[in-house]
């Protein structure tokens, strides 16, 4: 079995944080993208297509982490996940050149929800074999640690989008942000792609070539450790979405400054980077269990209260403070979760079991997050939606993972592994 060196690591972190900033960045500028490619004299309505847009290029995220996942099942991880860097590549760069509705018309949001579709099937394909490959290649007292890495990952995408976000909207007026700023966040994205993919090509191998007891879907443990995943990504994609939300919720409920507001999503990146890689190493040392479940419980308890005084105490500081609390305990047991799900699933099935799992929770609750929350805040006039709606699927979540016993002493090399259920 290949084991990674250090620069390894870094390369597949930062192949992975690249390839969530090109995704991600989309949301972060939803409002801009909203008034250029869909128009419409009511501003609740632009935002929402701009959003229904995000949302429905997670709809290919399934089919990209099955048919991707079962070719890096069969063919390698590495090959698979430069597949996928590509077609992610192409499509953030064409983001960044399609033309504005005012100057093509219907054509340009035809071309933006194409592109948003082939960066959906990439993405979704691409979870799994590089948590796979994290974790086959990691010594087995540290697989928490390693596998963490690619859910930190995510959080260093979500923070260099903040940096991007922050400076832009200091140096550039409204109106300058809206007509092209957001074009110069995708497009730094589709300038680092060569050197994502170099670091990519250099990656060592970490399929097995045998496994030792082939494995089916159907099998009870593996298809029980599927559907209690799916409940459990459940959770930890809402979370990440609500947060990632705030730099919406703060301009267009809490009527803040667009650099404020994009402070919002650089504190959650941080927090993302930080705890998710502490988290993988305390389960190292305490086991998954304890760091999946009690951040969830805490998260639980704390998310009306941190809503509640972000509304009341409409400043910076609050909003920043707030978020980051919130980002701490999500962040913790999203990463631990990930590490678990994937420690279960025997090697030949376990980068296509897990990519189309997550993929498909991220395809349901994710993408639709944000649009549900925007058109509950709507409908109801209650400026807690976000709240509720991140209470009720950390329910659901905490749910599947008391389902889950202890799977950090398990060696994951061979296709015995298995978590094991009450």
């Amino acid at each position: 079995m290949a084991h990674l060196r250090k620069r390894d690591v870094a390369g597949t972190v930062a192949g992975n944080a690249l390839e969530f900033y090109d995704f991600t960045t989309y949301a972060y500028f939803a409002i801009q993208i909203g008034h250029t490619f869909f128009p419409t004299k009511d501003e609740f309505t632009g935002l929402m297509l701009a959003l229904i847009t995000f949302g429905g290029s997670f709809v290919m995220r399934p089919i990209g982490g099955f048919l991707i996942g079962r070719y890096a099942d069969t063919n390698g991880r590495k090959p698979a996940m430069l597949l996928c860097f590509t077609l992610m590549g192409l499509g953030v760069l064409g983001l960044a050149l399609t033309p504005s509705y005012a100057s093509i018309g219907v054509a340009a949001p035809i071309i933006v929800v194409l592109l948003r579709l082939i960066q959906g099937f990439a993405l979704g394909g691409d979870v799994g074999p590089t948590t796979a490959l994290l974790m086959e290649a990691a010594p087995a007292e540290r697989r928490g640690l390693y596998g963490s890495m690619q859910f930190a990952s995510q959080g260093l995408s979500t923070t260099l989008a903040g940096i991007a976000g922050v400076v832009l909207a200091s140096v550039l007026s409204a109106h300058q942000l809206e007509t092209f700023g957001w074009r110069i966040a995708l497009g730094l994205g589709a300038l680092v792609v060569p050197l994502g993919f170099m670091l990519r090509r250099n990656l060592p191998e970490t399929l097995p070539e045998h496994a030792e007891h082939p494995a089916s879907i159907a099998d009870p443990d593996v298809l029980r450790t599927a559907i209690a995943g799916l409940l459990v990504i459940m959770g930890s994609t809402t979370s990440f979405y609500v947060l990632a939300y705030m730099s919406t919720y703060a301009q267009i409920v809490l009527h803040m400054k667009t650099n404020i507001s994009f402070a919002a999503t650089l504190v959650f990146g941080i927090c993302n980077v930080v705890f998710s890689s502490i988290a993988g190493w305390l389960s190292d040392l305490y086991g998954r269990r304890p760091v999946m479940i009690w951040p969830r419980i805490v998260l639980l308890f704390l998310t009306w209260p941190a809503f509640l005084v972000i509304n009341r105490d409409v400043s910076p500081v609050t909003l920043l403070a707030m978020t980051a609390l919130l980002a701490v305990f999500a962040q913790s047991g999203g990463a631990v979760s990930l590490v678990a799900i994937t420690e279960a699933l025997p090697p030949r099935l376990r980068s296509a079991t897990m990519a189309t799992v997550y993929a498909v929770g991220v395809a349901t609750f994710g993408g639709t997050t944000q649009p549900i929350v925007t058109w509950l805040m709507h409908a109801t006039g209650d400026i807690f939606a976000p709240a509720w709606w991140l209470m009720a699927t950390t329910v659901f979540c905490i749910g599947a993972l008391l389902m889950l016993r202890e799977t950090a002493p398990v060696k994951i090399g061979g296709a015995s592994s298995k978590i094991a259920f009450r």
